[in-house]
């Protein structure tokens, strides 16, 4: 089975889609038969850009939630999805987060009574003291649930407003606007909405990203007598 094979089995019942680019093809070929929504997301400008890109799905559906996950995290199980989406009866946002063993270059979780105030990118909180660090303990999956008129109402705002970032493309220094889900929260927190934490753990949320995950993914598969 492809990675995406079980990611969407793992995810609740509901109208579903992938946002796509690079190798489109490949990716249409694996979920064929799947009954999904196939988005393309005109350039690669950031988790926001492919929020944004969703838009018009979002809009169109009439569900009441949205799980925004990865294409490369197969690990994650039913019940952590359905844990964010209980967690939306009482907020309007909720993130996935873990303990790591290490932070590496993780968006670090700042909490405030039990609730997520923003999420802090490694760009940033490499600078902070240790003293800082040490209050930064649950780092972000990178998935969430929000009830959806929040979030189609705040990826307007998110549209509004682009990082601008500089990237080598095709060997030349390029100015480009980025979007990150991540000012989501930020938004969100500042107007007052709730936005809570599940905690999952590390292995359930650990990306594919190179050959050794995928075959440390594969053992815990074969572990649990999985394919």
């Amino acid at each position: 089975q492809s990675i995406l094979s079980h990611i969407l089995k793992e995810l609740p019942a509901g109208n579903k889609a992938i946002v796509v680019n690079h190798r489109k093809e490949d990716i249409v070929n694996a979920t064929r038969g799947s009954g999904l929504t196939y988005i393309e997301q005109p350039e690669l400008n950031g988790t926001g850009g492919a929020l944004i890109a969703a838009l018009p799905f979002l809009v169109q559906g009439d569900d009441e939630y949205a799980i925004i996950t990865m294409g490369d995290v197969p690990l994650v199980r039913s019940g952590s999805y359905m844990k964010l989406l209980q967690k939306l009866e009482a907020n309007s946002f909720a993130v996935l987060g873990f303990r790591p063993a290490s932070r590496k270059k993780y968006g670090l979780l700042q909490l405030k009574k039990n609730r997520v105030a923003g999420i802090v990118e490694w760009e940033y909180w490499r600078h902070y003291p240790e003293r800082e660090l040490e209050k930064l303990q649950i780092c972000n999956s990178g998935i969430y649930a929000a009830r959806k008129k929040d979030l189609i109402h705040y990826i307007s705002i998110l549209s509004s407003k682009p990082h601008i970032v500089q990237k080598e493309i095709h060997g030349k220094a390029t100015e480009i606007h980025e979007y990150f889900i991540t000012d989501l929260v930020a938004y969100m927190h500042n107007d007052k909405l709730p936005i809570a934490c599940v905690l999952g753990n590390e292995e359930e949320v650990m990306g594919v990203d190179d050959m050794q995950a995928l075959l440390q993914v594969q053992q815990i598969y074969r572990s649990h007598g999985e394919d």
